[in-house]
């Protein structure tokens, strides 16, 4: 299966060399080497501004490239487009690019091309970076030749070109996976599916699904689905589709023969003999983060890793930044940032796990939001709500109600010293924001970053 589909690679590749790479961030930078290395005539185009860093390299590959603007032009004179994920499909240049009927595909797909690597590739609306990253240290903890790359890591194509691996964790999202075709992942993991994204799927959540659902394309009986038994979404799809693959559920409301699942006592894992252990060693807390650490021991146990490995990996992991991280205790006040989460329910799982009274700072880009959903926990938590974008109307209106004090601010500062005037000791000032960071921030790590630089200036 995997020759046949390289095989079928080869001769796109044979038709034509010209290849244009829209976006010179990480993932295109990787792309322009790996095309480089295998005798691609290169264009790099750019809308934005390109990081300096990223430039450096470019010139230092000696590839010709733009930046600020498109030569639409050329670029419609490609035989190939790899597109970044961020550049939506309504987009006029790709609309143009699609009428001259040019393949356009990810940079994850055009890595594939050239690499055997075994994947583990993991997707879903919240836990993916975490389940990613823990995956990706139980592997390296086991003595795996891995890479850690997609939304997370290194650039897959820059792994593959540059000092190709056995095996790869990845972390793929909704706009990776609409422009993969061919790929195969080993073993896929979809942690849950909540509406997400919505304003690049028509506002349609079964658009959203079937995305989500691309991480199973080319699956065979060899492989493996590993998902979360709990969400309603996923199971209720599952009636519909034909898996191929084994599936390996996990839950943390009923046993499960072959797959994982939790009680407030331990998580068992039933893949090639039984691994059972204590809740309470688990480096990560929280129902979520029990499902995350669920779906990478399963990972973990079907590529046969050792049962101890699996259980020291997971009671010594350390969780990625801007996730749940603690900053900082002020006064007996702790700051804490979850900038990464960016739509209703990552923040649900953050207000859920918060056990002391919380001033909120939330806002941002709202990707059509429905609040709703949060309202109790709002009710049950929140003493006070910052809200940190350029429109607010909509939080204030929905959340006016349920709690005395609604603020509003214009910068990571001036967010933190209302949260440090509002919040007492032993209380939560908590950064989860619901909403992309675009508005007053370059992406959530800057909106994280210059959240905990206020806090520790305090």
């Amino acid at each position: 299966h995997r020759v046949d589909r390289r095989q079928r690679q080869m001769c796109i590749r044979d038709r034509g060399k010209h290849i244009v790479i829209l976006g010179a961030g990480e993932s295109g930078v990787g792309a322009a080497i790996l095309a480089l290395e295998k005798g691609w005539y290169v264009f790099v185009s750019d809308k934005g501004k390109v990081k300096p860093s990223f430039a450096k390299e470019l010139n230092d590959l000696k590839v010709e490239w733009e930046e600020g603007s498109h030569d639409e032009e050329r670029i419609l004179t490609a035989d190939l487009v790899i597109k970044s994920p961020g550049i939506p499909e309504t987009a006029p240049l790709i609309r143009s690019i699609r009428q001259k009927g040019i393949k356009v595909i990810s940079e994850i797909e055009f890595a594939g091309y050239y690499t055997k690597a075994k994947t583990i590739c993991i997707t879903g609306s919240n836990g993916k970076t975490t389940t990613t990253m823990l995956t990706h240290h139980i592997l390296k903890k086991a003595g795996f030749d891995v890479g850690l790359a997609g939304n997370v890591g290194q650039s897959l194509a820059k792994q593959v070109a540059e000092g190709d691996h056995e095996y790869y964790v990845l972390e793929l999202s909704s706009f990776q996976l609409d422009d993969m075709f061919d790929f195969r992942a080993d073993i896929a993991i979809l942690t849950n599916i909540t509406p997400d994204h919505l304003d690049r799927y028509e506002y349609k959540m079964e658009n959203y699904v079937n995305s989500k659902f691309r991480i199973l394309q080319n699956q065979t009986a060899e492989d493996w689905f590993i998902y979360n038994y709990d969400d309603p979404i996923i199971r209720e799809e599952l009636t519909k589709r034909t898996i191929p693959a084994q599936q390996a559920p996990f839950s943390l409301k009923e046993k499960i023969d072959k797959g994982g699942y939790a009680d407030k006592q331990q998580i068992t894992i039933n893949i090639n003999e039984q691994l059972t252990m204590s809740i309470h060693d688990l480096a990560l807390k929280g129902k979520h983060n029990t499902q995350n650490s669920l779906a990478s021991g399963i990972a973990s146990r079907i590529l046969d890793i050792r049962k101890e490995v699996v259980r020291e990996s997971l009671e010594d992991f350390v969780n990625v930044e801007h996730r749940l991280e603690f900053v900082a205790k002020v006064h007996g006040i702790e700051f804490i940032n979850d900038s990464k989460a960016t739509n209703v329910n990552s923040t649900w799982f953050a207000l859920e796990s918060m056990d002391k009274p919380t001033v909120w700072i939330v806002g941002g880009v709202d990707k059509g939001n429905d609040y709703s959903d949060l309202m109790d926990l709002v009710r049950e938590k929140v003493k006070a709500i910052i809200c940190l974008g350029v429109d607010n109307q909509k939080l204030i209106e929905t959340f006016g109600g349920a709690v005395e004090t609604i603020l509003e601010a214009k910068s990571a500062n001036e967010a933190v010293a209302y949260g440090y005037r509002l919040a007492k000791k032993d209380e939560t000032v908590l950064l989860s924001p619901a909403c992309a960071s675009f508005d007053l921030f370059e992406n959530y790590e800057d909106r994280g970053n210059q959240f905990k630089s206020a806090v520790r200036s305090l």
